[in-house]
């Protein structure tokens, strides 16, 4: 396995250059009809001692539905090291097209709380390039740590497919069955999203994609609507598990199908196991959680949350 090199930003790339670039780089390998081959760039990104913004946290907090805290929600930290990792997919050895690129699953772990006035150090590196049913998927993976600790404090990987594209050497995996039958249980809570959910998410974690925030820009990208961004959904179904969830924890979310704005979407939160012991660890075993389309009843995305 090759070592992965890094490469120090001094500041945060800014996520509306790096869509801009991604655009004229995907348009240019369209033209061109080339690509940098089968391989991930073997270099990871970081920007050394971030802070958080007061007033951002606290508009994100608003947001999602949580109560202020001094500590960075899990959601929240994912936003904050989104920009690195958009940074290492932009790169011009990253094989795949960033544009268009489907937000599969995410898995978290949040090892120990982070203060909002804590600097930090993230970064970002891509690995596990692998074939899919429909294309070519990779993982992306984020670590912040304390600037005064070696210690890492939250990890994501957020699994990505290129949907469409077909690399040499990748292997298709075997086809499977589909998703099992989904028959929704009695919901804990109903969300009405308007349709300026995306832009009024894009506002606080900085992501505008265009496929979030109009009916024209998403059209542009081949959606019929614009969407919710994923990482929106999984985040207010974390905060409506509530604090039961402890400082420490493993958040696992599988993304299926999108919601279309404005949407209804029906969500319900099963605990599990729940005791009242007041070990640490011993509080409680799992909650798991699962949206969908009151409708059509469809399943939008699904997950559970683990203590550590």
């Amino acid at each position: 396995m090759s070592t992965v090199q890094p490469v120090i930003l001094g500041e945060m790339p800014s996520l509306s250059k790096l869509y801009v670039n991604a655009a004229a780089q995907t348009a240019r390998r369209r033209v061109l009809g080339t690509h940098n081959g089968s391989n991930l760039p073997v270099t990871s990104h970081e920007v050394r001692g971030v802070r958080a913004d007061v007033g951002n946290l606290t508009a994100y907090q608003h947001l999602i539905g949580l109560t202020a805290r001094d500590t960075l929600p899990a959601g929240y930290l994912h936003a904050l090291a989104f920009p690195l990792a958009m940074s290492v997919m932009n790169r011009d050895d990253f094989p795949l097209p960033l544009l268009g690129m489907v937000h599969l699953s995410n898995h978290v772990e949040q090892r120990s709380p982070v203060l909002f006035t804590e600097s930090l150090d993230i970064q970002a590196r891509v690995e596990n390039l692998r074939g899919h049913r429909s294309g070519t998927q990779l993982d992306v993976v984020a670590e912040i740590r304390g600037a005064d600790t070696p210690d890492i404090k939250w990890t994501g990987r957020s699994s990505y497919l290129a949907k469409g594209v077909f690399l040499p050497g990748i292997d298709k995996p075997t086809p499977h069955n589909g998703q099992a039958d989904f028959t929704p249980p009695d919901p804990t809570a109903i969300w009405h999203l308007g349709v300026d959910t995306g832009r009024a998410y894009a506002a606080v974690s900085g992501d505008f994609n265009p496929i979030h925030l109009s009916v024209l820009s998403a059209k542009a990208l081949g959606m019929r609507r614009s969407i919710a961004h994923g990482m929106y959904l999984a985040s207010r179904a974390l905060a409506d598990v509530g604090p039961a969830k402890g400082e420490a924890f493993t958040w696992d979310v599988t993304f299926e199908a999108p919601v279309f704005l404005p949407a209804r979407v029906a969500l319900a939160i099963t605990a599990l196991d729940i005791t009242t012991a007041q070990t640490p660890g011993e509080g409680w075993q799992r909650a798991e959680f699962v949206a969908w389309n009151p409708r059509s009843g469809r399943r939008h995305f699904s997950g559970s949350v683990a203590p550590i």
